[in-house]
């Protein structure tokens, strides 16, 4: 594993923790990020997440941009890194689109007994 692996790694388990344990925010709830992508001079971070309450979608995404500067400040603390990146929040809908593949063959094989 190479060493940006590794720290993308680090990455994600210091933000699952700062967002269930130390942002206050009740909109961000059920987020959970599924990946990070950060760039080869470490100057942006995209962080991708999903959240169980998809009816709330947008609510999340706005509690994540204004707590974007204290979520920043809290990784830079945790992990340590030549240059604080910026952070860049994207929805992850590959969840969201597999369960409504799956519980669409489900019906099919539902129709087809």
């Amino acid at each position: 594993m190479s060493k940006h692996a590794r720290l993308e790694n680090t990455i994600i388990r210091s933000l699952t923790e700062i967002l269930r344990k130390e942002v206050k925010d009740p909109a961000i709830g059920f987020t959970t990020v599924t990946a990070v992508k950060l760039t080869n001079d470490l100057s942006y971070l995209t962080i991708y997440y999903t959240n169980l309450e998809e009816d709330k979608l947008e609510n999340t995404a706005k509690a994540l941009e204004r707590s974007k500067a204290f979520i920043r400040t809290t990784l830079g603390k945790r992990v340590q890194m030549r240059k604080l990146p910026e952070l860049i929040f994207k929805y992850d809908g590959s969840l969201a689109y597999g369960n409504k593949i799956e519980s669409g063959l489900k019906k099919v094989i539902k129709d087809e007994e």
